[in-house]
This record gives C-alpha cells, structure tokens and sequence, in this order.
C-alpha cells in the first residue's frame, strides 16, 4: 500500500517537472544565452559614392569693429540704432566734454598772450639789435668807449635769450591746445569703416570706461559660418570645396557656398574640426548673427570599390571592422575606411564583392555567437 502510494506520489512529481524542464530547455535555447541571435545581412557590391560632410555652423561676421572712447566719461549723445547702416567717417555719437570746452578757451588765450609776449620779445631784440650796431660803429668812429658797446652786445644776448624763451612758450601753448583739441575730438565716436550696427552697449547718460564699446558694428559683406565637423569623418576638407547652406530660418531653400578655410586648430575637447564656409553669394535679406545652418560639403567622387552600409561597421577591442557571414559562422574582418556618403554607404578595404556580413543584431556579437538569419530585427533595423 505504501509502495504504490510512492509510485503515485513520484509519477505525479515527474508529470510536473519534465514539461518544466523542457520548457526552460526551450526558453534557453530559443530567448537564453544559447539562443541564435537574429541578424539581417546584406552582400558586398561594388559602387562608386560621392561622399560628403555634414557639419552645424553658425553665422558670424569676419569683421567686427568696436566702437568707444579711449578715456572714461558719460556718453552725452548716440544717434544710431540696431540694424543702421553706417558710413565710413560717420559721427556716431559723442561723449559729455565736461570742462574740457573751458580748458580750450582757456588755453587759446594763454596761447595769445604768449603770442603778445613773443611779438614783445622779438621787438626788444630788433631793438638790441640796432644799438649794438650803432655802437659797433661809433667805436670805429671812437664815439664812444667798449665799455658801452659791451653793454649794448650784452642787452643783444638777453634780448635774443628772452626771444627764444617766448618761442618756445608760443610752441608750448600751441602743443598744449592741439593736445586738448584732440582729447575734444576724440570725444566722437566715428565709425571707422562702413558697416551694420548690431549693437548699442551704452545710452546717453551712460558712465563707460576707456575702451569699453559703445556700439558694436560689422561689415555686411563678410558673413560667414563657423562650422563644426566630427574629425572621424572630416577626412578630405578643404579649402575651395563646394558646400550646400540650409539656415535653420529658411529651411525649404539650400543656398549655394564654398569652404574658405580650414582652421589650423581643431576643438580637443569635442573633438571636432572647425571651418569657415563662405557665402556665394551673400543671400538677402542678410540672416541674423548667430543662426544655425546645416552645411554640406561635397567631396570629390570616389570610383567603384566595395561598398557597406554604414551600420555594419563595428569596433571590437578597438578595431574597426565587419562581422563576416561564412555558413552559419561569424569571422571579424577588419577594414579600413575609404570614403562615404551621406546616404550610409561606405567603401571600405578589406572586403570583397560578394561577402556577406552582418547590418543589424539583436544583441553584441562575438566569434562563438550562434546566428538566425532575419529579414528584419523589431525595434534595431529600419
């Protein structure tokens, strides 16, 4: 009785555990780790691309000019705006002169009357002059002693010592109002060249320091856009390329431009190559400082080579490289870039026409990887 009750109790216990068992074996190899790891694969083919670059930019001025007085003081007037066009030479605005008015008049007659005591001085030594000639000659005459004419000779030497004195006071006043008639003429702010007013830093009444700006202007006809490109990408830029301009304002019109330069010195910390794409030409309206555009820049074309898409391109220990189908197993092989597009294809060194490889997997790959052969990944390929 015990027996059988055993046998019962054991043939139940089984009836449970072996459809669990063969549903963990199931789930382990159809979701588990020993499960194959769907991916979509594609063949090599041999295409010739025209590559190019996308890069993000924004717009700048090449020139900019900063307009503002070269001692403190108030600003008195301004009279230019935001987005007037100036000319070259043009009175800006002009800072408050204080006393500086009163100092000129002031020094113009200190000027005058040092002019009054040159025309004094030169007077007395005209005078000196003639008498030491007249006693010159009435000594040869012996009219008179050398005592005397050594007098006359003597008030000469004064008379001119006393001229070249008043001189250089004359020189000294004249100086000294140039000087302030300058500091008075300095107290205009002129544009120094012409162009558009993107900015006033100060209003009338304002204190400012020497240097600080007042207005801030830019030459129209030298906007540019400084762009950034990612360096892994950004192999072939160069000066004189032709470049497609889409502002994000104007995002249904591509406006024409090339690449002007490329700067010497890249960005270390985003890792990003600069350069200066130029309009061709200037687009009207004139898009405001600080827009960002989407550029593209047309690299020359690349003939037929063994062409993959781009997402098939996998790093593993830091070697880029494809996963090769060969059967139902998996062969890394390493590539070398040669070019792509901005479509995603890319041509590589190292495959060949024909090959398969891996586009798209459901999970991280590796040699020993056991894979099922899909159309389409949910959720991984487009």
């Amino acid at each position: 009785m015990n027996f059988s009750a055993l046998n019962r109790r054991t043939l139940l216990l089984l009836t449970v555990l072996i459809p669990l068992v063969l549903l963990l074996g199931y789930v382990a190899l159809r979701t588990g780790p020993l499960a194959a790891v769907p991916v979509t694969v594609t063949t090599v083919e041999s295409h010739a691309i025209n590559p190019a670059l996308f890069g993000i930019g924004t717009v700048q001025a090449r020139y900019t000019t900063l307009v503002g007085p070269t001692v403190a003081g108030r600003v008195k007037s301004l009279d230019v705006h935001v987005g007037d066009r100036v000319r070259a030479g043009q009175v800006l605005g002009e800072m408050d002169p204080v006393d500086l008015d009163e100092r000129i008049r002031s020094q113009r007659a200190a000027l005058l009357s040092t002019q009054a005591q040159l025309r004094q001085a030169q007077t007395q030594r005209d005078f000196a002059r003639t008498q030491a000639t007249r006693y010159a000659q009435l000594l040869a005459a012996h009219g008179t002693t050398e005592e005397l004419l050594a007098t006359r000779q003597q008030e000469l030497q004064s008379a001119e010592a006393a001229l070249q004195a008043a001189q250089d006071a004359v020189e000294r006043a004249r100086a000294d109002l140039a000087a302030l008639q300058a500091q008075r003429s300095n107290l205009k702010l002129v544009s120094p060249t012409a162009g558009l007013v993107t900015a006033r830093d100060a209003d009338p009444g304002s204190t400012v320091v020497a240097g600080a700006p007042v207005v801030e202007l830019i030459a129209p006809d030298s906007l540019w856009i400084d762009t950034r490109f990612d360096q892994l990408t950004a192999t072939g830029l160069a000066a004189d390329l032709p470049a497609r301009i889409v502002l994000r304002s104007r995002s249904n019109q591509t406006l024409a431009g090339r690449v002007l330069r490329v700067d010497p010195v890249a960005d270390a910390v985003t890792e990003e190559t600069l350069a200066k794409i130029a309009f061709t030409p200037l687009p009207q309206p004139l898009p405001p400082i600080g827009e960002l555009a989407d550029i593209t820049v047309a690299l020359p074309a690349l003939p037929a080579r063994p062409t993959v898409p781009n997402a098939s391109l996998q790093r593993v220990d830091d070697q880029l490289g494809v996963w090769r189908v060969e059967g139902d197993k998996l062969q890394f092989a390493r590539v070398k870039v040669l070019g792509r597009d901005l479509d995603g294809h890319v041509q590589v060194e190292g495959l060949k026409t024909g090959e398969r490889v891996v586009v798209y997997s459901q999970r991280t790959l590796s040699a020993r990887s056991h894979i099922s052969i899909v159309d389409r990944i949910p959720g991984v390929s487009p």
